[in-house]
């Protein structure tokens, strides 16, 4: 299969897919390298194909639905599961993290969480991971992009993080 009919199956793929796809798992059903996908991805990107990558992989086209809001939250890393958790449990998804850094600006992170599970698989990759959150480098200072289905879901997850003393109002 050549290159162009490679980035075809993988935009096919992920047009198909109910959830994130892995590189990993792209490169083992097109039998190439993970680093083959990430560079096809990249130019399918290039191309104009909205692709996103969270951290359990890509996922094609906006998933934004519903009311985007921006909440700012302070908070350390062993409060994150509780902050992630209290925006899912009142059905909202957190669809990015996004801190200031004083050298590179703004710095956004993919998330897409919308569930337990999601929250759950995050945390458990993060514990995984060398790589600390990216809250830890504005001490804990950070903002995140949810897409809630009302206003009266983002009024709850606001007084969750209220609660949880996490909202920085």
């Amino acid at each position: 299969m050549d290159a162009a009919a490679r980035r075809e199956q993988i935009r096919r793929a992920l047009s198909q897919a109910s959830a994130p796809v892995s590189a990993a798992s792209l490169a083992r059903s097109l039998g190439v390298s993970r680093q083959v996908i990430v560079g096809d991805v990249a130019l399918l990107r290039a191309g104009g194909v909205r692709i996103s990558a969270t951290p359990r992989g890509y996922l094609l086209g906006p998933e934004e639905r519903g009311i985007l809001r921006t909440v700012a939250c302070r908070h350390t890393a062993g409060e994150m599961e509780a902050e992630l958790t209290a925006v899912v449990d009142n059905g909202c998804t957190v669809l990015d993290v996004i801190v200031e850094h004083p050298v590179y600006g703004q710095l956004t992170g993919a998330l897409r969480l919308s569930s337990r599970y999601d929250v759950r698989q995050f945390i458990a990759r993060c514990g995984e991971s060398a790589a600390p959150p990216l809250s830890l480098l504005t001490e804990g200072i950070h903002l995140h992009t949810l897409s809630c289905p009302s206003d009266e879901a983002c009024r709850r997850v606001c007084e969750a993080l209220r609660e949880l003393n996490i909202l920085l109002e």
